[in-house]
């Protein structure tokens, strides 16, 4: 376990190291925090202006604090209810940076082997934008990030293993229209013969309708190499609808969204684990951007 926490003290200060330049760069504390907003403003400008799928983690830079909902049901018969989903505060530090500072998830499982409790926290997110245009220049986008998940959550729900997770997200549009993916993969520290690598890819279709409105359907595929999943696939898809940004005052914008989201592969596979990991589920998500 001590291993495990030099790792995760070693990614902190990698990402307090990249960030330190830029932050004196700007002069005094007093200076940065002062000029945040104008950052955040050149940050924004320079990138295309969608809005974040409800599933697929978009590669823009988005300053909000953000809660989601899911109401998931197994092919087994449980429902599994997640307040919060891993969702939390994100910000802009500097005009090509974001850190998520996520909240850990709390589950309710019923109908079949109730348990609640807390989720495993994935603690951290660090994105850094590679390249950008917004709409007048190109619109398209390239970022890299690296999350990290702490093993905090209750018997029930935790896989008792720091994760951590490097990706690539990339987006391109075309008047209103745009496509936004990710590939990652969640590389467990301990454990491993048991959880596996899940490479995750992730592919959301959005189209801007009117002002507020932004329909979508997004394809969710998740593979395993090693651990009890070794070898199996999982695929759903997601149809929802987002509605935003409403201005409802100094700089602050709602954003309110939901979907329904259906297992496609594969058949039911209960041994050596359940896969798919639930069968469907109703997603909602709520932002407040500033």
């Amino acid at each position: 376990m001590r291993g495990d926490h030099m790792r995760y003290l070693a990614i902190m200060f990698a990402a307090a190291v990249a960030f330190a330049p830029r932050v004196a760069a700007a002069g005094d504390i007093s200076d940065y925090f002062d000029g945040w907003r104008d950052r955040v403003t050149e940050a924004q400008g320079s990138q295309p202006h969608w809005m974040t799928p409800l599933a697929t983690v978009t590669p823009r830079l988005e300053q909000e604090f953000r809660y989601d909902q899911y109401w998931e049901h197994t092919g087994t018969g449980a429902d599994i209810n997640q307040f919060d989903s891993g969702k939390g505060l994100e910000l802009i530090p500097t005009t090509t940076n974001e850190v998520l500072i996520n909240l850990p998830p709390y589950e309710e499982r019923s109908v079949k082997n109730p348990a609640s409790g807390w989720g495993d926290w994935p603690v951290l997110t660090v994105k850094q934008r590679l390249l950008s245009a917004n709409e007048d220049n190109g619109n398209y986008i390239v970022s890299a990030f690296l999350g990290v998940q702490a093993p905090v959550g209750s018997n029930a729900f935790t896989n008792h293993s720091w994760v951590i997770t490097p990706t690539l997200a990339v987006g391109k549009g075309w008047g209103d229209f745009d496509v936004q993916a990710t590939i990652g993969a969640a590389i467990p520290t301990d454990r491993y013969s048991a959880i596996g690598t899940a490479i995750t890819t992730n592919v959301a279709l959005q189209y801007h309708l009117e002002q507020y409105f932004w329909p979508e359907v997004e394809f969710n595929d998740t593979t395993w190499s090693g651990g009890s999943r070794d070898g199996l696939n999982q695929l759903f898809m997601t149809v929802g609808v987002i509605l935003g940004r409403f201005e409802i005052g100094d700089g602050m914008r709602l954003i309110a969204g939901g979907g329904y989201q259906t297992a496609l592969s594969p058949h039911l596979v209960t041994s050596p684990a359940l896969t798919p990991i639930y069968d469907h589920n109703w997603l909602l998500s709520v932002r407040l951007a500033f």
